[in-house]
Formats: C-alpha cells, sequence, structure tokens
C-alpha cells in the first residue's frame, strides 16, 4: 500500500478545479431542429418584424371604431361586409366608414379598419350584413406589425442555451440552422482485473461494469457528448493503451486505480504523462479522486467503487462539465425535513450522506461506497462538515434532491 502523500479539502478541490476549467471554444453550425439545448455561439437577430403585419387577435370583423359607437344589442350599428379573410389572404378592399370585412384569427387586417370586433359581439343580419351590438376601441383585439419582435431586435444572445421557447423565437424569425458551442466529447472506461461487460459471463470474482454507465449517462445528462470505451485491465500496458485512445477528446474520466494499492496504476501514469493537480479530497465517500492535466485535456480520476464514483460525479464533474459546455450551472432542488435515524460520520471528513425521503421525514439510505444502490435508492443526499461527527435523530437537515 502507498498511502495518498496529501488530500485537499472539498473547497479548495472545488477551487482548483474552477481555476483549470475553460470554455470550449469550438462551434459548428446545427439545423434549429437540433438546436434545442446548445449554447449559442452568436447574437441571433432579427431581420423581420414579427408579426410582418397587423393582425387579428380574433375571429370577428374588422370595422372603423368610430362606426360602433353607442351600439348595444337593442340599438346595434349595422355595417356591410366587403369581404371575407382568412390566414395567408391578403384583403383586395379598403374598409370604408359604414363597413367592414369578417376576418379569421390571424388573417391580415384590412387597411380602413382600426378595431376588431368578436364573432360573439355581433348577430349577422344577412350574407352581406352584420350587427355590431357593443362598441369597439381603436387597436382593439389587432395585433400591430412588429408587436412580438422588431427588425435589428437580438432574439437570443451568444451564451444563452437554446430552450424551447428560444427555438421557438428563431423559428419565428425565418432561421433555419444556428451556430452553437461543440458539445464536450469525454472519453469514460472503467478499469480493473475484476470489471466484465454486461451482457458476458461473469467469472470468478468479477463483477460487472457499472461505472462506465453511470458515467456515461450523467455526461450526456450535462452538455457532454460520451464517448464510452471498453474496460481496461490493470496492466501498464493496457491503461497506457487505452489513454493513448483517448487522444482527442475534451474530457478523459478513468474510474478505478485512483486509490493507494499496488495495482491502483492510473494514478502513477496520468502523473508520468502530465501534471496532477490533486490526489485525494478529504470527504466521504470518494476520497481516491483525483484530477489532472494531460497536455491541454483535463483528466478527472474516480474512485472504484459505485457510489463514491456516482457521488464524486454529482459533486465535482458535473458542475466541471457543464462550465466546459457554457452551460449553466444546475442547482439542486432542496428540501428541509427531519431526520429520523441518528447519523454518525467520519471526523475530518465532509460527508454526503444520501437519504431516502419518506413522509416528510429523511432516512439514511447509504450502505457502502461500493454499493450502487446507496444512489439507486436515495432520493438525494445531506451534506455532513468535517467537523460534526454525529448528526442527532430529529434533526432538521436540507436534502439537496438527486
Amino acid at each position: 500500500m502507498r498511502p495518498f502523500r496529501s488530500t485537499v479539502s472539498l473547497a479548495e478541490a472545488r477551487r482548483l478545479l474552477a481555476e483549470a476549467m475553460q470554455p470550449i471554444a469550438r462551434t459548428e453550425r446545427v439545423a434549429l431542429a437540433n438546436g434545442a439545448g446548445r449554447v449559442a455561439a452568436a447574437d441571433i437577430t432579427s431581420a423581420i418584424d414579427v408579426p410582418p403585419f397587423a393582425r387579428s387577435a380574433m375571429d370577428g370583423y374588422a370595422v372603423v371604431s368610430s362606426d360602433t359607437q353607442g351600439a348595444t344589442d337593442d340599438a346595434p350599428r349595422r355595417l356591410q361586409i366587403l369581404e371575407r379573410l382568412y390566414t395567408s389572404q391578403l384583403p383586395r378592399l379598403r374598409v370604408a366608414p359604414g363597413a367592414c370585412a369578417e376576418i379569421a384569427t390571424g388573417a391580415p387586417v384590412p387597411d380602413g379598419a382600426d378595431a376588431v370586433v368578436m364573432a360573439e359581439e355581433t348577430r349577422q343580419v344577412d350574407s352581406h350584413r352584420v350587427d355590431v351590438l357593443v362598441p369597439a376601441r381603436a387597436g382593439q383585439n389587432i395585433g400591430r406589425r412588429g408587436a412580438d419582435i422588431t427588425a435589428g431586435q437580438v432574439v437570443v444572445r451568444c451564451g444563452e442555451t437554446l430552450t424551447p421557447s428560444r427555438v421557438g423565437a428563431v423559428a419565428a424569425i425565418g432561421w433555419a440552422e444556428v451556430d452553437v458551442y461543440l458539445q464536450p466529447r469525454v472519453a469514460v472506461l472503467s478499469t480493473g482485473n475484476e470489471v466484465v461487460e454486461p451482457g458476458a459471463p461473469l467469472g470468478d470474482g468479477q463483477i460487472y461494469d457499472v461505472n462506465r454507465f453511470t458515467l456515461a449517462s450523467l455526461i450526456a445528462d450535462n452538455g457532454g457528448i460520451p464517448d464510452p470505451r471498453p474496460p481496461a485491465r490493470d496492466a501498464l500496458d493496457e491503461l497506457i493503451a487505452a489513454l493513448d485512445a483517448c487522444a482527442g477528446a475534451d474530457l478523459i474520466v478513468f474510474s478505478g486505480g485512483s486509490s493507494v494499492g499496488e495495482r491502483d496504476l492510473v494514478v502513477d501514469l496520468v502523473a508520468a504523462r502530465g501534471e496532477m493537480i490533486f490526489h485525494g479530497i478529504a470527504i466521504k465517500p470518494g476520497k481516491p479522486t483525483a484530477f489532472a492535466r494531460l497536455g491541454g485535456t483535463p483528466f478527472f480520476g474516480m474512485p472504484g467503487n459505485p457510489t463514491s464514483c456516482l457521488s464524486n460525479a454529482y459533486v465535482f464533474l458535473v458542475p466541471f462539465l457543464r462550465a466546459t459546455a457554457r452551460l449553466q450551472v444546475r442547482e439542486p432542488r432542496t428540501v428541509r425535513v427531519p431526520l429520523r435515524q441518528r447519523i454518525v460520520s467520519a471526523p475530518g471528513r465532509h460527508q454526503f450522506y444520501t437519504v431516502r425521503v419518506v413522509d416528510g421525514a429523511a432516512f439514511p439510505a447509504f450502505k457502502g461506497s461500493g454499493e450502487i444502490t446507496s444512489l439507486s435508492q436515495a432520493d438525494g443526499y445531506i451534506e455532513i462538515p468535517e467537523e460534526q461527527s454525529v448528526v442527532a435523530e430529529g434533526t432538521v437537515v436540507e436534502v439537496k434532491l438527486f
């Protein structure tokens, strides 16, 4: 065994990661249909007014508002119907005093008309005449040209994420393609002689690969493109080949081989090839977490135990990846509930302790670093500072929800 030379605090690990993070600069042009969730790489400016014409906001009649003053059900104002207008149909006639045009929602408002009366506020006399039963005011039920977007207006700014509503705004101004930042490609693999691909038969002392799948899922959900690779055995030549195969990735994530056993070769290999920024964090679970730079490529060495690996991925990898992808930090939802069972924490280490939330209370879910159900059956986690060794039953705790 080779004990950790030193560990960094949670705060120091976060500071070092923030210093090392560089937002991705490469861009690409994609079809608008594929733009949802991507980050705009340039301002998107409208060349047109939206709507490009004044249009009716209701089914009804386009009128001269002064013609309708004083109208009531008993004393209606009778108008002549000049034409019937539907969407995409241009008016042929000007509406003069004493006349109107029947109009559908979204149809262009004819010249001369300054209001639209809803169909429910009229009574048709025959196919050529209609009685207006309420007075209309100028501008009523008309969407003016450019009421939504004006020519020259920026509808999405560089660095903003293309949410569904922003995609809609870009579609409204007629753009079929958008310039976006590339999504970081993340090479991810598990190491260890005992790790076997799911679907293969298990041999003696072997376990199925969990971390590659949990990490790849988390990467895909946070702006990255996972590039999963086959497991690598604890042999220097295999690890070198696996690391070489990750060339070109924007980020590399290995799990396993980052602890202090004689077969934990990943950290030694990475330290020999690049700059080891830290190895070991004073937290539980997940103390054997490493971060390095290989040339210009960030490298995470995650613990091999599934709970430690995924827990630390939420705490460290996700913020780093989202910042690299230029996505906003995703703040977890939290609830404050009483703890229903006493928790004893390891002294000197900041602990992330998983819990279930049932009937308005928190129950411990943590079994151990090697049990994936410590997370899969949990609703979230609480943080226990390093100076605290016990959380008493009944304490109101803040649960950060997954």
